[in-house]
């Protein structure tokens, strides 16, 4: 082990080549600085404007959503006064510049509005929601739902299923008002066998709401009565 005078020069020399490094690399990192500054002041800047837009976006979002539900709600009021072309109006107004949640629900409501006064204008704006594949399944479904019922009182059988029989499979969310409808529709056009199809799988469903059981079995009785079963 080194002692003495020597020991501390040893030391000494050590200080030095430390201080020397640190020197070296304040300097290497001076020329960075100098180098590459204006880029990193932009990165900062760009990151800073990059967080203060996103924050102001969803400001203007949430504004808007909370605008579009008071919309919707004025909308809706309008519609239980029975002021049904101001409700349609109002409907169609968010559709079309609402936010996305809203504007799907608009369409349908505008759409039940209409059905007040034109039954097949409303049926065709229930379809192009049925078809549009920018709505979920679950509200084209119920889109389409909306249509069978307008027309099952004048549309024949067979576009009732091209319309509806998808929609009655097992899994499928409004499948029972669907059998329902395809039962009602094949029973106005005499088919009895289709008819008892459709009550059959309404009540083998055990999903079936009561009441639709009950109402398929009033048409069961009046396909009995009438000597169609």
């Amino acid at each position: 082990m080194l002692r003495g005078p020597l020991g501390a020069g040893n030391v000494f020399v050590s200080d030095i080549f430390h201080e020397v490094d640190e020197e070296v690399r304040r300097e290497q990192l001076k020329k960075l600085w100098d180098r590459y500054s204006i880029f990193i002041i932009a990165l900062a800047v760009l990151v800073v404007a990059g967080v203060g837009g996103w924050r102001g976006y969803e400001w203007l979002e949430a504004k808007k959503a909370a605008e579009n539900g008071a919309a919707f709600e004025a909308a809706v009021t309008l519609a239980e006064q029975g002021k049904h072309a101001e409700a349609e109006t109002a409907f169609a107004k968010i559709a079309g510049d609402g936010t996305a949640g809203y504007r799907v629900l608009a369409r349908l409501r505008a759409a039940s509005e209409l059905a007040q006064t034109d039954v097949k204008a409303a049926a065709k704006a229930f379809d192009e929601v049925a078809t549009d594949p920018g709505v979920s399944q679950t509200l084209q479904d119920l889109a389409a739902i909306r249509a069978g019922l307008l027309l099952v009182d004048s549309a024949s059988f067979d576009e009732m299923q091209r319309r509806l029989a998808p929609l009655a499979e097992p899994g499928r969310p409004f499948r029972h008002t669907a059998r329902e409808l395809l039962a009602l529709s094949a029973w106005k056009a005499g088919d009895a066998k289709d008819a008892k199809r459709y009550i059959d799988m309404i009540a083998s469903d055990p999903e079936s709401p009561q009441a639709t059981r009950a109402r398929v079995d009033v048409l069961s009785s009046l396909m009995a009565g009438a000597g169609k079963s």
